[in-house]
């Protein structure tokens, strides 16, 4: 198994063919708007706002993981975090270890930077993803309910 590593310009196409099948995995097969250009400009402009780690495969090129990720801020602690946006790992490379490696690249990358922690949301029915997260000690945050503001009801606001 490979380590982590953090993604490359190269990786783009494969990082696009992972988001494509995590999108398909959720039921949101149509979902992804995102192209090469976008995550190429995204993950590796002058001073970029989001990061990723990935994971080799064993055919020159193949990615069988992603990690992409981005910096929050914690008001109560006074650093930032890390909020996790995307972990997946290919369905036929599951169980070799590749999400714990990811994740505990993260939680390495968190500490060496003196961020407060890691957080991330996944979906209710994903039973199988909740109990691996609670496997490596992750908790729950059953009180707080996630919130987005897109599309019309983005717009209407921002035209108040």
């Amino acid at each position: 198994m490979s380590a982590p590593r953090p993604a490359t310009p190269s990786d783009v196409p494969e990082m696009l063919r992972l988001i494509v099948e995590l999108a398909v995995y959720e039921k949101e097969p149509d979902a992804v708007k995102t192209s090469e250009a976008d995550l190429d400009r995204a993950l590796f402009a002058d001073a970029p706002a989001v990061f990723a780690f990935v994971v080799d495969g064993d055919e020159p090129g193949e990615l069988v993981g992603l990690a992409i990720w981005f910096l929050t801020f914690s008001t109560w602690e006074g650093v930032h975090g890390i909020h996790l946006e995307d972990l997946y790992v290919s369905p036929r490379h599951r169980g070799a270890g590749h999400g714990r490696a990811l994740l505990a690249r993260l939680a390495r990358e968190a500490t060496a930077r003196g961020l407060a922690r890691v957080e991330w949301v996944v979906l209710d029915w994903n039973e199988p993803s909740i109990g691996f997260y609670r496997s490596l000690g992750a908790a729950s945050m059953d009180e707080w309910t996630a919130f987005r503001l897109d599309g019309e009801a983005l717009a209407a606001l921002g035209a108040a």
